[in-house]
């Protein structure tokens, strides 16, 4: 039989009962939307998360661990060398925790053709002083450009900027807890102390504020030239070297060829924030969850409706067949009709989902934790709507199939002989 006489009687049929036909399209129209909106908030919501740990945290972090000597001399002893040797309060090495020959390590590392950047740390123990008051801090030497161009650092200034620090020697960017407590704002003097006893007076060219409150009470960013100074070190002085990949992936495995080669710890992201990684999987995981049976309930609405209309259909399906309309043809009259709820109802629900996620992204969203956010976080991933009109098309048609098979199996001498 002719496709289009099909289609024309499936749209008959559902213009016939508009009402029904209504309500299993927005049965898929919200179906879709609500997983369009919350597929795109969650995983936007989750980007914003992992921003605030990811971005800042280098891909691969190198640094000298203080740590016990592995071989004691009584293992080395001819006598015991093969025992089980026992030896208790074992000291740490007694070495300094810079990295040594650090510059030709960037040097070697920078070459590697999987590594975008390497950027050194100078960590100094500090106290940020007010009088008699000594808060516990710790001062941060970077190289401020390129640690912005590597890891974001401007999205974390909430006053002044990167470029004030990289041309200030005696310039220091505070976490903004600690300038709350002292009650500082750019362009202030502040007061600290090394470890050593030595006080030096610094301006306040910035304020750092990370969205963890336990870091910006404490942490505070200053030039290499100047941790170094505090710390009372030579200029090839360096804690940690930060390295940045073009592929997130290979951190591990460069991590451990760096500890092979040069005999020092080095730590890839995905083991040092481990935690926090498989927090991310699990809340994607109940996101995807929650929004796929969304839509499997829509889909049983269309399957209900559709049953409904073979039942009140009978003596139509019976006419069809009687006139020459096989039972394929019946079966894909109904099939046609699950799949023009399933289009109509999927084309609503991706511009409901579309406009409320918008509305969402526009809204106001400030907190104190993240000073940078001001609205709240959308992913606008296209693959989203493409997994919805995918997912709209074949469940409608799943849930069409059997109503239509059912239909397409109708004897219409039972029906008629029933009349």
């Amino acid at each position: 039989m002719n496709r289009n006489v099909r289609f024309a009687i499936a749209k008959t049929h559902l213009l016939a009962r508009k009402k029904q036909s209504a309500i299993a399209a927005l049965g898929v129209t919200f179906g879709i939307g609500t997983f369009i909106i919350l597929v795109s908030f969650m995983t936007g919501l989750n980007g914003l998360l992992d921003g605030l740990i990811l971005n800042r945290t280098p891909h691969i972090r190198i640094y000298n661990e203080v740590k016990a000597s592995e071989n004691q001399p009584i293992d080395l002893h001819p006598q015991y060398k093969g025992g089980k040797n026992m030896v208790t309060s074992i000291k740490p090495k007694q070495e300094l925790a810079g990295i040594r020959n650090a510059k030709a390590l960037m040097s070697v590392v920078a070459k590697d053709s999987r590594v975008k950047g390497v950027t050194p740390q100078v960590s100094a123990r500090i106290f940020y002083q007010s009088g008699n008051i000594l808060l516990n801090g710790n001062a941060i030497g970077i190289d401020v450009l390129e640690e912005d161009r590597l890891f974001d650092f401007h999205q974390y200034i909430v006053g002044g900027s990167p470029s004030d620090l990289a041309n200030n020697d005696n310039g220091i960017i505070l976490g903004a807890g600690v300038a709350q407590k002292f009650s500082l704002h750019v362009g202030d003097k502040i007061q600290i102390m090394s470890s050593t006893g030595q006080t030096y007076k610094l301006k306040l060219v910035g304020l750092y504020q990370s969205g963890l409150a336990d870091i910006d009470k404490i942490q505070s960013y200053v030039n290499i030239k100047t941790a170094q100074r505090i710390a009372g070190e030579s200029g090839s002085y360096f804690t940690d070297i930060s390295v940045k990949l073009f592929d997130i992936e290979q951190s591990y495995d460069l991590s451990k060829e760096i500890e092979r080669s040069h005999g020092i710890n080095a730590v890839d992201i995905k083991t040092a924030n481990a935690q926090f990684e498989t927090g991310t999987s699990v809340r994607n995981l109940i996101t995807y969850a929650v929004s796929i049976t969304l839509l499997i309930v829509a889909g049983f609405g269309i399957y209900n409706i559709l049953n409904m209309v073979i039942y009140e259909k009978m003596n139509d399906i019976a006419i069809l067949k009687a006139t020459g309309f096989s039972g394929g043809d019946v079966k894909r009259i109904f099939i046609y009709q699950a799949l023009m709820i399933g289009i109509v109802g999927g084309l609503l629900g991706l511009l409901l989902g579309l406009t409320m996620s918008y509305v969402i992204s526009i809204s106001p969203f400030e907190t104190e934790a993240l000073p940078t956010v001001k609205t709240f976080p959308v992913n606008f991933n296209g693959l989203y709507y493409v997994i919805g009109s995918v997912f709209a098309i074949v469940t409608t048609f799943f849930a069409g199939y059997l109503p239509a098979r059912k239909a397409s199996l109708i004897d219409p001498v039972d029906i008629i002989r029933g009349q």
